[in-house]
């Protein structure tokens, strides 16, 4: 347990000392954070205020659902960009024949993708509420953290997974950008899933990010209590516990198949 966690200090000490590094490149990422936020305020100011989808202000709805969607893509996108970047400097078979076990290799690239993702999506989230003056209806914060945790591990689940494919087929950029299309258009970030056709609709119903971005506008903008997010806390919690170990067996697969074709460095 111990190697694991001196493992994880050295990954967190790492990614620190390159945000520190290029903080030109914070800065940037700060103002088009800015900028995006404030193109939503005014586009619901131009929507107006009678239009409240699910019961709250337009522009909450659009900042936690953008917030969540964009933490949960650019996550995903992260584990197949580390194993892309290891394929292309040639570091890949170097990292996938150490002696750290598969599993723990995948959590700590796990931890390494979010660690920035999770940061970043906070100071989305204070920009709203402090700069543009979101209304909290006494929050449910604890169940606010309990649903954005179990989406963190159906993120990683997913990322895991896709990595799985760069490393057997070279094709995981190719499905990240699939599933954040099909994720911006069917789970709601940007507006109610009712307004989707009916055929849509039921297959919003099986993504799991529907229920994170439901559960989230419930218990930070309306203040639901813990019977009211039972439905969507269940579900999420049955995806993070199927997806994880699949995932996990997926990656491990690939990296035996990629290992008996001579392909661990293919890109």
């Amino acid at each position: 347990m111990s190697g694991l966690l001196d493992k994880l200090a050295v990954i967190l000490h790492r990614d620190i000392l390159t945000a520190i590094r290029y903080r030109s490149a914070s800065g940037m990422y700060v103002g088009g954070m800015l900028a995006e936020l404030a193109a939503f305020y005014y586009l619901a100011r131009a929507v107006g205020p009678g239009f409240r989808p699910d019961g709250v202000d337009y522009f909450a709805f659009l900042l936690l659902g953008t917030g969540l969607y964009g933490f949960f893509v650019a996550g995903v996108a992260s584990f197949v960009n580390s194993i892309h970047e290891a394929q292309l400097t040639g570091t890949m078979e170097v990292l996938m024949t150490t002696s750290t076990p598969e599993p723990e290799l995948v959590f700590l690239t796990a931890v390494s993708a979010f660690f920035t993702r999770t940061l970043h999506l906070a100071f989305y989230l204070v920009v709203g509420v402090v700069v543009f003056r979101v209304g909290l209806k006494h929050p449910n914060v604890l169940a606010a953290l309990a649903i954005f945790v179990l989406s963190m591990a159906i993120a990683m689940a997913a990322g895991i997974a896709i990595a799985a494919v760069q490393i057997a087929i070279q094709r995981g950029s190719g499905i990240v950008w699939l599933l954040s299309s099909l994720l911006w258009l069917l789970t709601g970030a940007t507006f109610p899933v009712s307004a989707l056709p009916g055929p849509l609709r039921r297959l919003a119903e099986i993504i799991p990010i529907t229920y994170s971005l439901d559960g989230l506008r419930l218990a930070l903008l309306r203040g639901a209590d813990w019977t009211t997010l039972a439905r969507p806390l269940a579900i999420l919690a049955a995806y993070a516990i199927v997806l994880l170990p699949v995932s996990v067996w997926l990656f491990g697969r690939a990296l035996r198949y990629a290992r008996r074709e001579g392909s661990l460095s293919y890109y």
